[in-house]
């Protein structure tokens, strides 16, 4: 049986802590280079939001199937809200992954796509209760938080299409 979900990579743009600012900052993460969006005194870090489950101990990008009538955008936009709490203001398409799985003796091909999205509003702590966890992590802290390998390949992809997307906003003088 063939089925699709859709998600995406959620994204906010933090300022980078430096070591003369902050004193109490974690040494670890101090000494891993943070992407710069930009080499200049704006620079910042990316970070995403992840959904988990404690006691499984899964993280994961927020992601779900449709309701009758809904487009895949339309899907992502209200997953997203769902599982985290953020209103999302959807950006670009990403890519999709496909994986296979049994569940009542009936295998299942799923197709997700991901689209990249900007919180406009909401809050994590709003979410509903398919994961007991949201947070935000920088990029390269949720790559290796991420259960699946397949959602890290789309995190690679995301941060393509932002960096694009962030240097067209530049140009325009937007962001």
């Amino acid at each position: 049986m063939r089925a699709y979900s859709a998600g995406g990579v959620v994204f906010r743009l933090a300022p980078i802590r430096s070591p003369e600012n902050n004193f109490a900052a974690d040494q670890k993460e101090l000494a891993e280079p943070a992407l710069e969006v930009f080499a200049d005194e704006d620079a910042v870090v990316v970070e995403v939001v992840l959904v988990g489950r404690s006691h499984a101990g899964i993280w994961a990008l927020p992601k779900g199937t449709p309701q009758p009538g809904e487009t895949v955008e339309q899907v992502a936009v209200r997953e997203v809200r769902e599982e985290t709490g953020l209103q999302v203001r959807l950006i670009a398409y990403i890519g999709s992954i496909s994986y296979s799985f049994v569940r009542d003796q009936v295998r299942y091909h799923k197709q997700v796509r991901h689209f990249l999205l900007e919180p406009i509003g909401g809050d994590t702590s709003l979410h509903d209760q398919e994961y007991d966890l949201v947070e935000w992590f920088p990029l390269h802290e949720a790559c290796r938080r991420l259960t699946y390998q397949n959602e890290v390949n789309i995190l690679y992809q995301a941060e393509e299409v932002l960096q694009r997307w962030l240097e067209h906003q530049r140009k325009e003088g937007q962001k």
